[in-house]
């Protein structure tokens, strides 16, 4: 997958799974508060919200995700957490009333006014912040390509390394050539089949000197 390959999901992930982080959080901590304070028990629908949404997160800020992913991400949970405590601050209301549901609007304000939001933007911005989320992965590493470039295959099991050894040209009496001597033969050596070697004379009976 090429780097841009990789952003351009970042970019679609970081679209879509925040809102839907926001919303599991959401509702989830509504729903348990509201079962806490009716019956005194614990909702399991909220419980399992919690759960899921915590999960993508953690896919979210994963290192294998594009940080463009966690970059939006995190200036959304930025954004909407900070809101809340701008109200507070200057005493003004920037947030119109019922613009959420219900359940939603109560699982905000907790999570807004108690700074968790607010804490997920910070936290998703800083993992976004490593320069080295976002090169290119690097390729394997492969034994076979040396720093020259390829080298010769491994030697199959049961062979020789001298059947992956590089021939020559044979000499002129079917010796192997060499790559000192391509032609195989020793320019110094006396040939067997020349004049000047002695023969014996098959004519001359045995006798002793």
């Amino acid at each position: 997958m090429t780097n841009g390959v990789r952003h351009a999901l970042g970019l679609v992930a970081g679209l879509l799974l925040p809102p839907l982080i926001a919303v599991g959080l959401m509702y989830g901590v509504a729903e348990l508060t509201m079962t806490m304070q009716r019956v005194f028990g614990l909702s399991w629908l909220g419980l399992g919200l919690l759960v899921l949404s915590g999960i993508a997160l953690a896919f979210l800020a994963g290192s294998r995700l594009s940080p463009v992913a966690s970059l939006l991400g995190g200036l959304m949970f930025l954004l909407v957490g900070s809101l809340p405590l701008l109200e507070l601050m200057s005493r003004m209301r920037i947030l119109p009333r019922g613009f959420l549901p219900i359940m939603l609007d109560n699982g905000y304000r907790n999570l807004s006014y108690q700074g968790i939001l607010l804490v997920i933007g910070v936290m998703l911005l800083v993992v976004s912040a490593f320069p080295s989320r976002w090169r290119a992965a690097r390729p394997a590493f492969d034994p076979s390509i040396g720093p020259y470039g390829p080298s010769y295959p491994p030697a199959q099991h049961g062979s020789s390394p001298a059947q992956h050894a590089p021939s020559y040209p044979p000499g002129p009496y079917g010796s192997p050539g060499s790559p000192d001597r391509p032609g195989g033969a020793d320019p110094y050596a006396r040939d067997p089949y020349s004049s000047d070697v002695p023969r014996p004379d098959a004519t001359r009976p045995m006798h002793r000197e």
